[in-house]
């Protein structure tokens, strides 16, 4: 989460950390702990219509969490009925699958997750970055420059009409 907040805010973006929990977020390392990150606005008081894309974290634990939670999944739900850019890595495409966005789409994840998006409708390939009509997904930690880069790309073209597609 780090390298991808830093990058967005170098290009000038505005980068805001949602989160269910209010305070801090436990970001993660494989199975051992890394950095915590300061929670900007919690998921409660977040209005996705205030927002022009949306980074889900990889990782295996915030994923998985994320999932869980109905609001988390509808908040992802309303960035692809508005059209607006999504990129996620890793584990982060577990949210897209609860939210039922994935069925038609190419996109690439952790390799653990293939069948799971095979089984929601996706078109799943093993690539370091994908890109579907305003979807960005990357497969790794070894895959984020080249996820940076095009999540960059897409952020900055804005709305994707075929993004509603999925929602």
């Amino acid at each position: 989460m780090t390298k991808p907040r830093e990058a967005f805010d170098a290009s000038g973006a505005q980068t805001v950390l949602i989160s269910p929990q209010k305070d801090k977020v436990q970001g993660w390392n494989h199975f051992d702990k890394g950095d915590e990150f300061s929670v900007d606005l919690p998921l409660d008081s977040a209005n996705p219509n205030d927002y022009d894309a949306l980074v889900l974290p990889g990782g295996v634990a915030n994923p998985d969490q994320l999932r869980t939670n109905p609001k988390a999944v509808q908040f992802v739900k309303s960035f692809f009925a508005a059209g607006k850019p999504v990129a996620a890595i890793c584990h982060g495409l577990w949210t897209l699958i609860e939210a039922e966005v994935v069925k038609g789409r190419t996109l690439t994840s952790w390799p653990s997750l293939q069948t799971d998006l095979k089984n929601a409708g996706a078109n799943w390939v093993d690539r370091e970055v994908v890109v579907d009509n305003g979807l960005i997904t990357s497969r790794n930690p070894d895959d984020i420059p080249a996820f940076i880069n095009k999540a960059i790309e897409e952020f900055a073209e804005g709305k994707h009409e075929q993004q509603r597609r999925s929602a």
